[in-house]
């Protein structure tokens, strides 16, 4: 009796790939609160660069990943920065 469990193809692991699109979609609609949005950026670009190098089949989800990580993180840190300016523009009229 011949068992051939093994078979099938091995399938490459998506996880970081699937990991760095949702947070970095959740960067991008959490920008407005920093809190959150730069630490799940910041994560979101290392797991999008590990699901580059790691998998070949999930490459546009991890590049995906990667540049909604970017964005949502640069959002964040360019509305820091606005607020910034702006209250010490207030700041300094008074």
């Amino acid at each position: 009796m011949d068992q051939n469990y093994n078979n099938q193809p091995q399938q490459a692991p998506k996880g970081f790939a699937i990991a760095a699109l949702v947070l970095g979609i959740v960067s991008v609609v959490f920008c407005c609160l920093w809190y959150i949005s730069i630490p799940t950026g910041v994560v979101g670009i290392i797991l999008g660069v590990m699901g580059r190098k790691k998998c070949t089949t999930a490459q546009g989800m991890a590049t995906a990943g990667l540049v909604l990580s970017i964005i949502g993180a640069v959002l964040s840190i360019l509305l820091i920065t606005i607020l910034a300016s702006f209250l010490a523009s207030l700041s300094a009229s008074f």
